[in-house]
């Protein structure tokens, strides 16, 4: 775990250490898992934590991390649960002053029950925006052995 959290740490200093022109925004989000997910998991519910530049015309770009928890259904008394911890790249264009389309893309670190596998992270997004929030419906994703964790989600996010 300490692992884990060295490399989002290391993510954010690097970003940090070279922003010139940006924002921070931190959120919360919730959904359903959906596919075989959603045989296997309840709904699901995250923090997130980004770091963005301006890199052109409405158009940014950076870093994110955060956690997204996997409420696990029960089967013969037992019940597991998931959680990932994205250390992964965002893009976000705004279509216009308060709409946006965006995507994360990355690695999932495993940090649910268990032993488990980590895999490639992504997280397209639409969503409305001010200057100051941002609300998003989201699709997210982890490709693990064996297939993916997904869900569908919605989320709020509060911009420094």
């Amino acid at each position: 775990m300490k692992k884990l959290l060295l490399t989002a740490a290391a993510v954010f200093t690097f970003g940090f250490a070279n922003a010139q022109e940006g924002g921070f925004k931190v959120g919360i989000n919730a959904g359903m898992p959906i596919g075989t997910s959603g045989d296997i998991y309840s709904f699901t519910g995250g923090v997130d934590a980004a770091y963005l530049w301006n890199v052109g015309d409405k158009f940014n770009a950076g870093v994110t991390t955060g956690y997204a928890y996997y409420s696990g259904k029960e089967f013969f008394g037992v019940k597991v649960n998931g959680g990932f911890i994205p250390v992964a790249g965002t893009a976000q264009y705004s279509v216009t002053d308060n709409l946006f389309a965006g995507a994360d893309l990355g690695y999932g670190l495993y940090a649910g029950d268990g032993n488990g596998d980590g895999g490639f992270y992504y997280q397209p997004k639409f969503g409305y925006q001010t200057e100051k929030i941002e609300l998003y419906a989201g699709y997210k994703g982890v490709s693990v052995t064996g297939g993916s964790i997904a869900s569908v989600n919605l989320g709020f996010n509060y911009k420094f």
